[in-house]
């Protein structure tokens, strides 16, 4: 289906475009672009709500700012998809996060429009800081402008940057695009505190007494920074709980200012450009702006997948067979049922109750279950500190998440012995959100840290039986789970409860050529690949290891005592990770075999289905039965030559 742009936007090929109309034409402007989005994330899927809350304000930053010279940062990049039509990529825009096409978040090798590369949140204040600092040390008149929502706002290092820009002295502006969401809804205090300012009549007073006052300001060369301070002095003394915080910082605040109205904030960016300093401006805008359905359920709306544009039906692929669940669901499901048996259980998760299902818990028992925001540091530790009371807490992050809270881990949890069970959801390759995403390393990353156990399950049967085994009183370690994104293999998952001794493995397939030892869900790849291989005369043992820390040695011992040719399976980077491990212990037990490690290689890997990036780094079926293959080819060709 041909998706046509509006008459104003398909003439939009570049910001220096959208200058040359008029302000009274920015609007119409707004409506064509929210308008595209909805048409090409409907039929080609994506992130949807977050971009149409800000279309107002990506039109408006482009119009004022001189981009890409002055250097603006979004934080995450949900929301910039408006940002990336505007900025030469319309045409290309339906190929967003499909397999060699346009990456779903800012990417600097992709756009000079793109200066920071972002993922994870809370991260565009400190860089757009970097980047303000840089300029006043060249003498540059380089604006940067940092946009970051109130859910990343929770994030330390967003205090942590404005703490620093409060006396860094450099020429920069926050926008705080103020939704209450992240992905879920937002929590905490902060949260509270901004709402009493967007509802407080007095705020309301002081928004308007505010603008009329710079409306009344003489711009330019004669803006000194005099008028500048004496206009600081005139908004404290108009201010009352917004002074708290970022004042206290010393980061000038304005607003809130109605996020929707295009005429506004063209105009306050033009006053806020050229007051000195770093200064912030609130604006209070709604996620999925423009599509009714968008607004009534952001959280259902943030992803959606295929839709209807027309009805907002969401296009679920239909099956004959019963289906297998996510393995997310299943942890959430599992969760209950440990926690009906234990009062211990705790559970804890940073802003993502939805994403890894904690959120069934968190309905049916709210003292027991906890979204802490987007601070996965604080979630760490704060599992750390209830474990130490005799709690035994499931602290649910995403792989690529947990990098942020490596040392937390290690001096908060490692150190201590303190048995914590971190839950990696979305391990491994994730598929279109890209490199930002993928849950690569961590295998690799906890593997060097002492007292962790490390696991992954092959199916939603093993994840059931690793949670009742971590929670176990007979485990006092830190105990790693790590999972993938998406559907698991058994339509009749909700197995009995068994414990699994730490550090045993499954000899799932006796064979006589080579092994393969599969970590975790990669193992039925390996499966699917040794019936394929079987039916050509080639016979595989199969070894599901189950833990890579502490590794099955007896096992192990077979293996090497049997086969001289070893291929290692895993949904991790091949350096430092399982198949690493096997290699130390062949090593170290002086075994002589022949050993092709499978897994993510070493090189960032971009966007693209599961299937097609699996294909890419070779360790699906297919790339698993090649590499079998190849092995016994090499064999037969010695073997020959010597005869």
């Amino acid at each position: 289906m041909e998706i046509t742009a509006g008459p104003l936007l398909r003439n939009i090929n570049t910001p220096d475009d959208l200058k040359l109309l008029t302000k009274d034409q920015l609007q119409q402007v707004c409506e064509e672009l929210r308008q595209y989005i909805i048409d090409v994330v409907s039929i080609h899927g994506g992130h949807f709500a977050a971009s149409l809350g800000v279309v107002e304000l990506s039109v408006a930053l482009h119009y004022v700012y001189n981009t890409p010279y002055d250097q603006l940062v979004w934080d995450v990049g949900h929301q910039a998809y408006g940002h990336k039509i505007l900025t030469g990529r319309r045409e290309s825009f339906p190929s967003n996060r499909k397999y060699k096409g346009l990456s779903g978040f800012p990417k600097r090798s992709e756009s000079d429009y793109d200066t920071f590369g972002v993922g994870h949140s809370s991260t565009s204040i400190s860089a757009a800081l970097g980047m303000a600092m840089a300029a006043k040390y060249r003498g540059e008149d380089r604006k940067s402008v940092a946009v970051i929502g109130d859910g990343s706002m929770t994030a330390g290092m967003a205090f942590e940057a404005m703490n620093h820009a409060g006396v860094a002295d450099s020429d920069m502006l926050i926008i705080l695009n103020d939704n209450c969401m992240s992905i879920d809804p937002n929590v905490g205090a902060l949260k509270e505190y901004l709402t009493d300012i967007t509802t407080s009549h007095t705020y309301n007073k002081l928004k308007d007494d505010v603008w009329n006052a710079l409306g009344k300001l003489p711009i330019g060369s004669r803006f000194s920074r005099e008028m500048a301070s004496k206009l600081d002095h005139t908004i404290k003394g108009m201010l009352t709980k917004s002074s708290n915080l970022f004042e206290a910082l010393k980061i000038r605040y304005f607003g809130p200012i109605d996020g929707h109205n295009i005429t506004k904030l063209v105009d306050t960016l033009r006053d806020l450009k050229n007051i000195p300093g770093p200064k912030l401006l609130h604006i209070v805008t709604v996620k999925g702006k423009g599509y009714a359905l968008a607004e009534k359920d952001q959280t259902k709306w943030h992803a959606p997948g295929l839709f209807d544009k027309i009805t907002g039906e969401i296009y679920k692929k239909k099956f004959d067979l019963p289906q297998p669940p996510k393995y997310q669901d299943v942890f959430g499901h599992t969760m209950i049922e440990l926690a009906e048996m234990n009062p211990n259980i705790m559970g804890v998760t940073p802003a993502m109750p939805s994403g890894c299902s904690l959120k069934f818990m968190m309905d049916k028992m709210p003292d027991r279950a906890f979204d802490v925001g987007i601070c996965e540091q604080h979630a760490v530790t704060v599992s750390a500190g209830m474990a130490t009371q005799g709690l035994r807490v499931f602290c649910n992050i995403y792989s690529s998440f947990m990098q942020r809270a490596f040392d937390q881990v290690v001096h908060d949890v490692a150190i201590q012995k303190l048995p914590v069970v971190l839950c990696l959801d979305r391990a491994g390759l994730v598929g279109e959100d890209g490199p930002t995403h993928h849950g690569a390393y961590d295998i690799a990353y906890f593997r060097c840290i002492p007292n962790m156990i490390i696991s992954s399950p092959m199916n939603e049967s093993e994840l059931r039986n690793l949670m009742f085994t971590a929670q176990l009183d007979s485990n006092g370690y830190p105990f790693v789970i790590r999972y993938p994104r998406g559907e698991g293999v058994m339509p009749e998952w909700r197995t009995p409860l068994q414990e699994i001794t730490i550090g045993t493995g499954r000899k799932l397939k006796d064979g006589k050529d080579v092994a393969i030892l599969s970590l975790g869900h990669p193992g039925n790849f390996a499966a699917a690949a040794i019936r394929s291989l079987r039916s050509e005369g080639i016979d595989p043992a199969h070894y599901d290891m189950r833990f890579v820390k502490p590794l099955d040695e007896v096992m192990l011992h077979e293996v090497f005592s049997k086969y001289k040719k070893v291929v290692t399976v895993e949904d991790g980077t091949v350096v430092g990770g399982f198949g690493s491990a096997i290699l130390e212990f062949m090593a170290q037990h002086n075994y002589q075999a022949e050993v092709t490690i499978l897994g993510i290689p070493d090189r960032l890997v971009e966007h693209g289905t599961l299937k097609e990036l699996h294909r890419e780094c070779g360790y699906d079926a297919e790339g698993i039965a090649d590499a079998v293959r190849a092995m016994l080819r090499e064999t037969v060709t010695v073997e020959t030559l010597l005869q």
